[in-house]
């Protein structure tokens, strides 16, 4: 019988503990308050690359690091010597062209039109005397006093002056009417050719010259001067600081306290100031970002999404990496 007793006094002392512990850790679970889940993001800004088309030699850089810049400014001069050597030869070519389209379009000058017709004339002069020459010799043929031999020369000096006389008469028709259209329009063309080539190297040169493309803040510089770069390689960052936003990772079950347009509360550590953001993105992370259940039953599993805010007013201190709380 006292073993009996002594049995169900255990089992009474275990049942109490049991009690106590179940209902101690009620006790707790309901007064311990539960921390809540902390969504942390991260400031990104939008930027640029300034980066050079040709290979050369950084010979000025105008800003540095920490320097806000206007869109125009002049950033940085490349010097690339074999494209001022293109230009020179181009600007040579250009201009024998031109000269050479000028002259055809005016015509032949003044003084060689009047050389042309001394020539001509004087080429009559010597038919005429020619001719008078080879009359005077058939003459002399004729009546026996002058040998065939004689008379065929002079026959033959009269036929070469008839065709010099031709000759000179072409010249200074040609010299009267200057070039013909088809010349004149292929001089034409070798100018436009001539041009457009320049215009190529003038296009290169003005890429040694580096602007800024939009206005920001130059984050990084790359090379130093004197340094030489290679064809595409960035010479500096430029980070476009009226572009900034915040990005969180937000768990789906989270969501519905943050809807498109919805205004929110942010806490940037670095400045310890709440500022205003507007939401104006959500996206799925894609399976890599799901957070798998712990239990078999009762859970499931929950996706990632990618919450983009943006400020609502300006921020100046405001910059990229800086940490960002959701309140």
């Amino acid at each position: 019988m006292s073993e009996k007793k002594q049995t169900n006094s255990i089992i009474l002392a275990l049942v109490a503990f049991t009690a106590v512990v179940g209902i101690s850790g009620l006790i707790g679970y309901m007064t311990i308050p539960q921390e809540e889940d902390i969504i942390q993001g991260e400031i990104e800004v939008s930027e640029y690359r300034v980066s050079c088309k040709l290979p050369g030699r950084i010979v000025k850089i105008n800003v540095k690091e920490g320097d806000y810049v206007h869109k125009g400014d002049t950033l940085a001069i490349i010097e690339v010597p074999e494209v001022n050597a293109q230009q020179q030869a181009a600007t040579a070519t250009e201009g024998a062209a031109n000269a050479l389209s000028d002259l055809a379009n005016a015509g032949t000058r003044r003084e060689a039109i009047e050389s042309a017709y001394q020539i001509y004339e004087q080429s009559l002069a010597a038919k005429e005397l020619a001719l008078n020459t080879y009359n005077r010799m058939q003459r002399l043929f004729d009546e026996g006093v002058m040998s065939a031999q004689k008379r065929d020369e002079a026959y033959a000096a009269f036929q070469i002056a008839e065709a010099q006389s031709k000759a000179a008469q072409l010249q200074y028709e040609l010299a009267k009417s200057g070039a013909r259209e088809e010349e004149k329009r292929a001089a034409k063309k070798q100018a436009e050719a001539a041009k457009g080539a320049v215009n190529v190297v003038k296009s290169l040169l003005r890429e040694t010259v580096q602007i800024a493309t939009e206005d920001g803040e130059v984050t990084s510089i790359y090379p130093k001067v004197g340094e030489l770069v290679g064809m595409g390689s960035p010479i500096m960052s430029i980070s476009m600081n009226n572009d900034m936003w915040a990005n969180f990772n937000v768990k789906e079950d989270k969501l519905k306290d943050f809807q498109m347009g919805k205004t929110i509360k942010v806490y940037i550590q670095a400045l310890d100031k709440d500022i205003d953001m507007k939401i104006y993105s959500l996206k799925d992370q894609g399976s890599f970002a799901v957070w798998k259940a712990t239990k078999t039953t009762g859970q499931y599993d929950i996706k990632t999404f990618c919450l983009k805010a943006r400020p609502c007013k300006n921020e100046p201190m405001l910059r990229a990496g800086m940490t960002a709380v959701i309140r």
